[in-house]
C-alpha cells in the first residue's frame, strides 16, 4: 500500500514539473511589446496606403493621412521623435494577422471597433478616433437618389470588411435585392465602379469623400445622403498586454485633451510655464504620469510638439483647407457638441 501511494505521488511530482515546464514562458514572451518597441529603436505601424487623408502613399514615397499622424503620435510618445516609425502597407485581408503575428506593433488602418474583432479576432482598441458611418457611392445621372433604387443592382464591395457584412444586413432589412461584387482590395473595387461594370461602391462615407476625388471625373459622382451604419474607427494593438495598449490609448487621449485646453504644435511650449496644476500635470511639468506608463515624464509635450492636437491632424488631413473639406460633426469635441472626449489626466 505504501508503495503504490509512493508511486503515485513520484508520479504526480514529475507530471507538476512537466506541466509547469510546458507553461513556462521565454523572457521574451514575458516582455511587454512597449519593451520590445523600445530596444527595437522605433515603432512598425500598419497602415492604409490607398486613401487619401487617412493614409496615403505620397508620390516621393512617404506617407501621409490622419492615421498616419495618429501612429507618428505614438511614436513621439515612445521616443520624442514622431519619424521613429516604419510604416507598413496592409490590405483590409492582411491588417489582423500582422497585428496577431507581431508584424506591426499599432494598426491604424480605418478599423472599426466591432465585438467580433474585439473578442475573437484579438485586438484591443485604443480611443475612437473617427466616427464614421457606412455610405453608397453612385453615377449622379444613375437616377438612384436612395438605397430603394439599388433593386437589382450590383453593388462593388472590399472583401473581409464590415462593410460588406453591413450592406448585406441592411438590405436584407430593406428587401432590396442586389449583386454583391467583391474584391479584394480597394483599389480593385474603385476600378471596377469608374469603369462602369457595377451600379455602385460602398464603403466608409470617409471613404467614399476620399476615393471620389481620386476619379477622373469626380463631379460626375454623388455620395447618397442614406447611413447604413455605425463605423467608430480606431487604432488596435494585440489583445493581452495592457502596458503597450495604455501607452496607445493614452496617446490617443492626449491629442484630444490637447485640443480641450487649447494647446497646439506652436504654443505649447508658452504652457510649460503655466500655474494651472492640471496643465502642470498633463505636460508632465509635475507629476508621475509618463513613469506610470513606462513613457519618460513629458511624453504628451512631445506628442504635441511632434504632430499637434486632433483638431491640427484633423484640419490638416481633411479640413477646410483640404480637397476633402469634411466638417467635424461627431469628430468635434465633446464641449461643441461631439463625441470626443478624454479622460482625466491624473
Amino acid at each position: 500500500m505504501k508503495k503504490s501511494l509512493f508511486a503515485l505521488l513520484s508520479f504526480l511530482l514529475v507530471f507538476s514539473v512537466i506541466l509547469a515546464g510546458c507553461s513556462e514562458k521565454t523572457p521574451e514572451e514575458t516582455k511587454s511589446r512597449l519593451d520590445v518597441i523600445k530596444e527595437r529603436g522605433k515603432l512598425i505601424g500598419g497602415v492604409n496606403a490607398d486613401i487619401p487623408g487617412f493614409g496615403y502613399v505620397e508620390s516621393d514615397g512617404s506617407y501621409s493621412g490622419m492615421d498616419v499622424d495618429i501612429t507618428r503620435a505614438v511614436a513621439a510618445a515612445v521616443f520624442g521623435d514622431p519619424n521613429a516609425v516604419d510604416f507598413r502597407p496592409l490590405s483590409a485581408e492582411e491588417r489582423f494577422i500582422a497585428v496577431q503575428t507581431g508584424e506591426v506593433d499599432l494598426l491604424a488602418r480605418n478599423t472599426t471597433h466591432t465585438t467580433s474583432r474585439d473578442a475573437s479576432v484579438g485586438l484591443a482598441f485604443a480611443p475612437v478616433t473617427f466616427y464614421d458611418g457606412q455610405g453608397m457611392m453612385v453615377r449622379k445621372d444613375s437616377g438612384i437618389e436612395s438605397l430603394a433604387d439599388l433593386e437589382g443592382a450590383r453593388i462593388s464591395v472590399e472583401s473581409g470588411t464590415t462593410t460588406e457584412l453591413n450592406l448585406a444586413d441592411q438590405m436584407r432589412k430593406l428587401g432590396i435585392s442586389y449583386e454583391p461584387v467583391v474584391f479584394d482590395n480597394q483599389d480593385a473595387a474603385v476600378a471596377a465602379y469608374e469603369q462602369g461594370s457595377v451600379d455602385a461602391y460602398t464603403t466608409d462615407r470617409s471613404g467614399l469623400v476620399s476615393r471620389r476625388t481620386t476619379l477622373s471625373n469626380p463631379d460626375e459622382h454623388i455620395i447618397l445622403t442614406d447611413v447604413i451604419s455605425k463605423e467608430p474607427l480606431a487604432p488596435s494593438v494585440k489583445d493581452g498586454d495592457s502596458k503597450w495598449e495604455d501607452v496607445v490609448t493614452w496617446s490617443v487621449n492626449a491629442l484630444i485633451q490637447a485640443e480641450e485646453y487649447g494647446i497646439t504644435q506652436e504654443n505649447v511650449d508658452t504652457f510649460l510655464d503655466s500655474d494651472d496644476p492640471e496643465v502642470r500635470r498633463f505636460l508632465g511639468v509635475e507629476g508621475d504620469l509618463g513613469e506610470q506608463l513606462g513613457l519618460p515624464s513629458d511624453f504628451v509635450y512631445q506628442v504635441i510638439k511632434g504632430v499637434g492636437n486632433y483638431g491640427e491632424i484633423y484640419d490638416r488631413h481633411l479640413g477646410p483647407d483640404t480637397v476633402f473639406d469634411l466638417e467635424r460633426g461627431l469628430n468635434s469635441l465633446w464641449t461643441d457638441g461631439g463625441m470626443l472626449y478624454s479622460p482625466p489626466f491624473r
